[in-house]
C-alpha cells in the first residue's frame, strides 16, 4: 500500500481451488469500487467507519472479488508483461492492470485500530511530547500541516490530540458527497462545487476582524484530488496559506523550504517530494527512513533536530564557506599582485610544494573543526530560543604591500644581506598562514581542546615542514635550503613582520566585530552576552523578555491554547465587571431618588 492507491490487493486460492482477490484500503477508495450487489453492508460499515474515525481509530475497508480461471490466466499473463517491461511507463502500465481487476467488489466490512506505533503519539491518549515539539516548532515560525489517509473525523481527532486545533478555532471542512464521476458533467460540477467552497472560505477569512481568531483547513483525499488541479490549485493554495497550508504545491507555490516528516511506506512520496525528508524509524518499517535525508527515532526529536541540529549546522555551513572564500582570496590574490607586479612574467613567488601544502594541510583542518564543533550558543539555549538565526581582499593587500616593502628594498639581516625572491615568498606565505588560522579562531564562539589542536597545530606544521624539508639535501630541497633555520628564523624583521601582519588582518573584525556587539547586535550575540556573565540567573526578567523575544506568536498548539483560555477569562471577567457596575449605579441612583 503506497500513499497514491491507498489500497492493497493479494490474489489467493482456497482450499477448495477458488480464486479469490482480496482488497484492503481507504474507505473512500474501496466504496468506489463496490459492485451493485456488493453494497449490503455499506450503509452499517459507514456508520461504524464515523464512530471509529470519532474516536481517533485509524481505519480501513475490506472487500473481496471472486474471479473463474480464464479470467484470471488472462489478467495474469497482462500482468506479467507490465511488471517485466522496462520502460519509463513501468508503474503507469502496472497501475492500470491492477486497476482492471480490483473492481466490482464485495463489502465485506472495516477494521479499526488504535495507533500505538511509538510512545507519544498515541492518538487517543493523552499526549505530552508530540504537542509540546509541535508547539516549540510553530513558535519557532514553522508553518506546520497534516497529511493523513485517515478519514477526516480521524485527522480532527488526531489534530486535537497534537494540539493543532484547539477549541474556539474556526474549522474550514472542504469535502463534497458521493458524486457520480463518469460523466464530464458531473466532474466539472464537483469542480465548480469545490471552487465555490474555497472562494467562500477565503472570504470568510478576509471579513474576520478579530485578531486573535485562528482557522484551521481541513480536506478530504478525494476532494483534494480536485483541488490540486491546474485551474482550482492557486486558490486553494492561498486559503491554506491563510490557514497555516501539499508538498509539492506549498513548495512551488511559495517558495520557502518545506520539510516532511512520516514513518510508513505510505509516507515516501511526500518525503521525497519536500526539500528536506525525515523518517521515523519504527514497527512500519524502514521505507520511509530509506527514503528520508535524516533520520529519527521518535517524533519529538525532531524539535532538537530542527531547532538545535538545524541552527548549529546552518551557522556552521555558513561561517564555512566565507572562511573558504576568505582564505583562497588572501592566497590566491597575493599570486596574482605578485605576477602584476613583475609584468606577469609566470614567475610564481611560491615554491610548488607550498601551493600544494596550503589547502590540503595547512588550512584544511581548521575548517574541519569549524564546520563539525562550532557551537555559537549551548544547545539549551537553542530550545529557549527557536528563532535565533571577512575580508580576504583586505588582507591579501596588507600581506602583499607589508612584505613587499619591508624586504625588497632593505637588508633584513645583521651581515647586510637582502631577500631574495624565495625569502620574500616563504616570509609572505608564512604570513597568509598566520592569518587565515588567526582569522578562524577570532570566528569560532566555541573552543575545545580539538579546535586548539587543529589550529594551531596547523600553524606549527608550517614551520615543522619548512624546518625539515630544509634539512633536506639541496637536490631535493632545492632554493629552500636551510631557509627557515638559517634565513629566516635569525632575523628578527621575520617575526615582526609577521606580528603586524597578524594585527593588521585582524584589528579590522575586531573593531567591526566589538562595534556590532556594542551597537547592533545580533540575537546569538545577546545570547552569548547574557550566559558569559550569567545575567540570567541575576536578572530574570531580562532572560524572559529576551526568550519571549525569541519566539513568534502562533495560532497553534499548546501555547496557543493557554493563550485562548486566558483572552476567554479575561472577556468574561471583563463582562462581569461591567454587570457589577451597571448594577451598582442603578443602585446608587434608586437610593437617590428616594432621598429626594
Amino acid at each position: 500500500m503506497w500513499c497514491k492507491r491507498k489500497r492493497m490487493s493479494a490474489i489467493i486460492r482456497d482450499e477448495e481451488g477458488q480464486i479469490l482477490l482480496l482488497c484492503k484500503g481507504a474507505d473512500s477508495i474501496i466504496f468506489d469500487r463496490l459492485s451493485k450487489k456488493g453494497k449490503d453492508y455499506l450503509g452499517a460499515t459507514s456508520k461504524h467507519l464515523n464512530e471509529y474515525g470519532e474516536a481517533g481509530l485509524r481505519t480501513l475497508a475490506l472487500g473481496y472479488r471472486k474471479l473463474d480461471e480464464a479470467e484470471y490466466a488472462a489478467w495474469n499473463s497482462e500482468f506479467h508483461k507490465a511488471k517485466t517491461s522496462v520502460g519509463a511507463d513501468r508503474d503507469e502500465l502496472l497501475e492500470k492492470v491492477s486497476d482492471m481487476m480490483e473492481k466490482e467488489l464485495i463489502l465485506v466490512g472495516a477494521t479499526a485500530v488504535e495507533d500505538k506505533l511509538q510512545k507519544g503519539l498515541t492518538v487517543s491518549s493523552s499526549l505530552d511530547q508530540v504537542p509540546q515539539c509541535i508547539d516549540n516548532l510553530a513558535q519557532a515560525g514553522l508553518k506546520i500541516w497534516v497529511l493523513t489517509g485517515d478519514k477526516m473525523e480521524t485527522a480532527i481527532n488526531i489534530g486535537y490530540a497534537c494540539s493543532l486545533l484547539r477549541q474556539g478555532m474556526k474549522q474550514i471542512a472542504i469535502s463534497f458527497t458521493n458524486v457520480e464521476e463518469s460523466s464530464q458533467n458531473s466532474e466539472a460540477a464537483v469542480k465548480q462545487n469545490i471552487l465555490m467552497q474555497i472562494t467562500n472560505a477565503s472570504q470568510m477569512i478576509k471579513i474576520e476582524k478579530d485578531p486573535h481568531a485562528a482557522f484551521a483547513l481541513i480536506i478530504d483525499g478525494k476532494t483534494l484530488t480536485y483541488a490540486l488541479k491546474d485551474d482550482v490549485k492557486y486558490q486553494f493554495l492561498a486559503l491554506a496559506v491563510a490557514c497555516a497550508s501539499v508538498t509539492r504545491l506549498a513548495k512551488e507555490g511559495t517558495g520557502k523550504t518545506t520539510l516532511a516528516i512520516g514513518d510508513g511506506a505510505n509516507d515516501v512520496g511526500m518525503i521525497q517530494e519536500a526539500h528536506i525528508g525525515v523518517g521515523i524509524s519504527g514497527v512500519e518499517g524502514m521505507q520511509a527512513v530509506m527514503a528520508s535525508d535524516f533520520s529519527i527515532a521518535q517524533f519529538r526529536f525532531l524539535e532538537r533536530l530542527l531547532v538545535v541540529h538545524g541552527h548549529w549546522c546552518y551557522k556552521r555551513i555558513a561561517q564555512m564557506i566565507c572562511y573558504f572564500f576568505y582564505k583562497n582570496i588572501a592566497f590566491g590574490l597575493t599570486l596574482f599582485y605578485f605576477e602584476a607586479f613583475t609584468g606577469f612574467s609566470g614567475q610564481s613567488i611560491f615554491n610548488d610544494s607550498y601551493l600544494l601544502l596550503f589547502n590540503v594541510v595547512l588550512t584544511s583542518l581548521p575548517v574541519i573543526s569549524l564546520g563539525v564543533f562550532e557551537q555559537d550558543v549551548p544547545s539549551d539555549v537553542c530550545l529557549q530560543n527557536p528563532r535565533m538565526d571577512g575580508n580576504g581582499v583586505y588582507a591579501s593587500i596588507v600581506i602583499f604591500t607589508l612584505n613587499l616593502g619591508i624586504f625588497h628594498v632593505q637588508s633584513f639581516r645583521s651581515d647586510g644581506q637582502t631577500a631574495d625572491m624565495n625569502a620574500m615568498g616563504t616570509a609572505m606565505f608564512t604570513c597568509i598562514i598566520w592569518a587565515v588560522n588567526v582569522q578562524i579562531a577570532l570566528t569560532m564562539s566555541h573552543f575545545t581542546w580539538i579546535q586548539h589542536v587543529m589550529i594551531w597545530g596547523s600553524i606549527g606544521a608550517w614551520y615543522i615542514f619548512l624546518a625539515l624539508y630544509g634539512m633536506l639535501p639541496p637536490k631535493l630541497s632545492g632554493n629552500i635550503f636551510h631557509m627557515l633555520i638559517e634565513v629566516l628564523a635569525p632575523a628578527p624583521i621575520f617575526w615582526l613582520t609577521n606580528l603586524l601582519v597578524i594585527a593588521a588582518t585582524t584589528l579590522p573584525y575586531l573593531f567591526h566585530i566589538s562595534y556590532q556587539r556594542s551597537v547592533n547586535p545580533l540575537d546569538h550575540h545577546i545570547i552569548q552576552e547574557i550566559k558569559h556573565f550569567r545575567i540570567d540567573l541575576e536578572d530574570e526578567r531580562m532572560w524572559k523578555r529576551e526568550k519571549s523575544k525569541a519566539r513568534e506568536k502562533t495560532k497553534i498548539g499548546f501555547t496557543a491554547r493557554v493563550d485562548a483560555k486566558i483572552r476567554q477569562l479575561r472577556v468574561k471577567l471583563h463582562r462581569k465587571h461591567s454587570v457589577l457596575s451597571v448594577i451598582s449605579g442603578t443602585s446608587s441612583n434608586d437610593t437617590a431618588s428616594n432621598m429626594i
